[in-house]
């Protein structure tokens, strides 16, 4: 399907598979995997992804204002293994573009004290998705 550390433009993968061309948790319909777009950019609205020893991926939910719930993103990457869905992980390389970094699974959540991007203070959701070994 997507081949690990390749580049991809990411309006070709909405173009070929759908989903929401906008934010960081995109769910093509016709197909069995969700994409995850993480990016540096997203600390200035109060988003920290990243490894914890290279096994564990720690993901901000969605959501810019007020208190993040399990409605859309959040809940298609919640219950992902139940509804047959792979968790496909991209990280931005440069504007418009990224590059595949693997399949991610669930694995729990945090519930953290943060801010919106207007300052105030809210509840985020932190995922922490275990890597799946590549088959």
């Amino acid at each position: 399907m997507f081949k690990q550390d390749e580049i991809y433009k990411r309006t070709e993968l909405h173009e070929k598979y759908g989903g929401q061309m906008q934010g960081g948790i995109s769910t093509p319909s016709k197909h069995n995997f969700i994409f995850l777009f993480s990016s540096d950019k997203g600390e200035q609205y109060g988003y920290r992804d990243g490894w914890e020893n290279n096994k564990i991926f720690r993901y901000t939910g969605e959501g810019q204002e007020g208190d993040m719930t399990f409605s859309r993103g959040n809940l298609a990457i919640r219950d992902h293994l139940a509804n047959g869905k792979d968790l496909c992980l991209f990280e931005y390389v440069r504007q418009g573009y990224v590059r595949y970094v693997g399949q991610l699974s669930y694995q729990r959540h945090e519930i953290k004290e943060g801010t919106d991007k207007n300052g105030k203070p809210r509840k985020i959701i932190v995922f922490e998705l275990a890597r799946v070994a590549s088959k």
